[in-house]
């Protein structure tokens, strides 16, 4: 009878352990929503030709044109939607129209606000290329950046800057003034509000401020005056990586589109994944690999009005295009 009463006590303590467990694999691990985007094509091989890329590491879109960052080829190249090339701007340097290290692009008010890794500034030109005006400086003060690596514009002007190396973000009037900034300079962070290299900055149609916060592998979510609403991405947000729903290995790009939906660059895990405005989870899709719909690394994204998403594809120098899973 005692041998009974134990095997008993041992198989009941079993079977709890298994739904603790997962209850706790349904807690940070959740199931999709949504089917998963569809692969339309891509364009692009390396080099530095026009239409091929050395590093591409940004893009965005305006009506029917995409603007990718061609970062080691010091350019901007402006494609139509099926990746028709239609023109190129800028050079490796750091003058005026020269680029050094072009990363994370937006599009605002008929502008183009370039985040230049190595020149330490925003650089903003008109849609043809001339170059307007240069925002911020090399260093750590107010209004300075060190490794910028992507920018967003508010509806009011106002720009968010993920200041990589300074781990922090910055918001800042049109004109460059400071105005606050949200993380300690230099100084990594597990918490709210703290940062682990954060390279890009998206904002929703409502003003809600999404950071990919890159190596902490995950994103912060803030209001339009800098206050901390949510975290997400593994569990507790908290710098646990993973190749699971949810989870991230290292967040390179940010992307909203008009329904307020939020889409993620999973660097190491060489996918999109796709979120609500709220972080909950909707879909992935994308896998490692050199064929159709595959990444060798994904690393920024932007989104069209009409529902397609751009990808670049970092390792194998290619934009990808995808639009929603057809009903």
């Amino acid at each position: 009878m005692q041998r009974a009463a134990a095997l008993k006590l041992g198989r009941n303590a079993v079977i709890i352990l298994l739904l603790v467990g997962l209850s706790g694999w349904l807690a940070f691990v959740p199931s999709a929503e949504e089917p998963p985007y569809e692969f339309v094509g891509a364009w692009g091989e390396p080099g530095s030709a026009p239409g091929q890329f050395n590093d591409p590491t940004g893009i965005a879109v305006a009506g029917d044109e995409v603007f990718v960052a061609d970062a080691r080829n010091g350019r901007i190249q402006v494609f139509d939607f099926d990746g028709g090339f239609k023109r190129q701007f800028g050079s490796p340097g750091s003058g005026a129209g020269q680029l050094g290290r072009p990363m994370n692009l937006t599009l605002h008010a008929g502008e183009l606000y370039v985040a230049e890794y190595l020149n330490d500034r925003i650089q903003v030109f008109g849609p043809d290329g001339t170059s307007r005006r240069i925002i911020g400086r090399p260093g750590s003060g107010p209004g300075e950046f060190d490794s910028p690596g992507g920018v967003a514009v508010a509806a009011d002007g106002k720009l968010w800057v993920a200041d990589v190396y300074n781990q922090r973000i910055q918001q800042l009037e049109a004109d460059g003034r400071f105005v606050r900034q949200k993380g300690a300079t230099g100084k990594i962070g597990i918490g709210a509000a703290e940062f682990n290299y954060p390279t890009a900055v998206a904002i929703g149609p409502e003003g809600a401020v999404y950071v990919a916060d890159g190596y902490n592998d995950r994103i912060q979510q803030f209001d339009g005056q800098g206050v901390f609403m949510r975290k997400w991405g593994g569990p507790f947000a908290a710098n646990i990586f993973g190749p699971f729903n949810g989870w991230f290995a290292t967040v390179t790009g940010v992307a909203v589109d008009r329904q307020g939906n939020l889409f993620a660059a999973d660097f190491y895990n060489h996918r999109i994944q796709k979120f609500s405005a709220d972080g909950r989870f909707l879909t992935r899709f994308g896998s490692k690999g050199h064929g159709p719909g595959q990444f060798e690394h994904a690393i920024a994204l932007a989104a069209a009005d009409d529902g397609t998403l751009f990808a670049v594809d970092f390792g194998n120098s290619r934009i990808h295009r995808w639009r929603p899973a057809r009903p």
